[in-house]
């Protein structure tokens, strides 16, 4: 007897010292992630938008959904780390880029967070992001499209949408179309009468980029940009810049503005009477809610880039049940600036997944080895691979882009319909741009 209990206690003993010994994983309770959007302000529409796209995104990966075709519908938090639920900590930095880079040092160094997600406006990640860098902490970008940001050999940032030369590209490919007659629903329409181009974008990192873009696109696709012209963002009046626009003769018109801005220089085209051919915005203020709500039939024939659209639910079931969801939520269906914030935290998910950790070197190497299917997304992309190598460094490979026009449907009801790539129109495209 006495025997038996000197052995078990010696076994105890062993036990407990190898115990010692060996190290113990503690999984975080949550992972913290700073977003940092416009949510007052010019733009304050589209951050609202954001906010409720991203936020959508955190409770599909914070709580199972066994009817949704993803990955992180599946798990209840992050898997690989017993579960971590993602908590997301929103700050306004109202479209300034100096504000910007004060909140993401606050969320950095006060709120200890694992990682960034934003800022929409590209002058405002781009400052963000310098600081996150300096830092060394991680940062996915899912709605800022001017094409430097990615041009700068960054470790630490990644962007999920494409950027505004592709999106620029897709809009001469539309003219190149019309030219050709592969618009659906038109005519071949001759180039001389397409040819005069003008435009009109606000003074800013995006904006002026987008700017410099249609000026190298016009020649390498053999138009002539009659004005281009900046302006200052949230401008109180627009009346002397469409005047400048009117005076151009401009056959096809394309502006880069934000909602403010977007609401004004249609209603200020609109009162003087401004007749283009094609009127095309670069998303952004064109496709928010309020744009449709305060212009109403003003809009129908306008056209906007996107990576969203409703009609994109008819060719992607998931896309349908995430918008459905969506639309329960704020009353609105998802859009290019939701539907982007969406995709930039459901990433965040997928790296989390593959990094097993919040340790930055771990996240980065995750970020650069990741790959997402297109089939788990709700945009139209092939996937999610970020560049590792060359000119664009964490660049998603696999975006595209898609072009809608504002159509009426035979209800009366207005809405976009996808009019570009070609093969996967919903509806035929309406040209000219009708009177106002």
């Amino acid at each position: 007897m006495k025997r038996t209990l000197k052995w078990t206690t010696a076994a105890i003993v062993v036990v407990l010292a190898f115990g010692l010994l060996v190290p113990t994983v503690v999984w975080a309770k949550e992972i913290k992630i700073g977003v940092i959007y416009p949510l007052t302000g010019g733009a304050a529409a589209a951050g609202r938008e954001l906010r409720a796209g991203a936020e959508l995104a955190a409770d599909i990966a914070n709580n199972a959904m066994a009817d949704l075709e993803m990955a992180m519908a599946k798990n209840a938090g992050i898997k690989s780390m017993g579960g971590a639920k993602i908590t997301l900590i929103f700050k306004d930095h109202e479209g300034n880029p100096t504000l910007g880079a004060d909140l993401a040092k606050k969320l950095i160094l006060d709120d200890k967070v694992d990682g960034l997600l934003g800022c929409y406006h590209s002058s405002v990640t781009k400052t963000v992001s310098a600081v996150a860098e300096q830092y060394g902490v991680p940062m996915i970008n899912g709605s800022s499209t001017s094409p430097g940001l990615t041009e700068r050999g960054f470790k630490w940032f990644w962007r999920t949408t494409p950027h505004d030369r592709w999106f620029t590209k897709d809009l001469f490919e539309l003219l190149k179309g019309l030219s050709e007659g592969k618009a659906r629903g038109v005519a071949k329409v001759s180039k001389q009468d397409i040819m005069k181009l003008a435009s009109a974008c606000e003074k800013t990192e995006w904006g002026s980029f987008t700017s410099t873009l249609v000026e190298e696109f016009s020649k390498e696709y053999g138009f002539d940009l009659r004005k281009s012209l900046l302006y200052a963002k949230e401008a109180p009046d627009l009346s002397s810049e469409v005047r400048s626009l009117k005076a151009s003769r401009a056959d096809v018109m394309l502006f880069a503005s934000y909602t403010s801005d977007a609401i004004l220089m249609i209603k200020t085209l609109d009162a003087q009477k401004v007749q283009p051919k094609v009127l095309w915005g670069q998303d952004a203020g064109f496709e928010t809610p309020e744009f449709q709500q305060t212009l109403g039939d003003s809009i129908v024939g306008i056209l906007t880039r996107t990576v969203f659209l409703p009609k994109v639910v008819e060719v992607k079931p998931l896309a349908g049940k995430v918008n459905k969801m969506y639309k329960e939520r704020t009353g609105n269906d998802l859009s290019g600036a939701s539907a982007r914030s969406f995709t930039g935290l459901q990433t965040w998910v997928h790296v989390l997944e593959k990094a097993g950790s919040t340790d930055p070197k771990a996240v980065q190497a995750a970020a650069n080895a990741i790959e997402i299917s297109g089939s788990e997304l709700v945009v139209p992309w092939a996937g999610i691979k970020f560049s590792t190598s060359g000119k664009e460094i964490g660049q998603n490979e696999l975006g595209s882009g898609l072009i809608g026009q504002y159509q009426k449907d035979a209800s009366g009801n207005i809405g976009l319909e996808i009019v570009y790539p070609f093969d996967v129109t919903t509806a035929d495209m309406i040209y000219p741009f009708p009177k106002w």
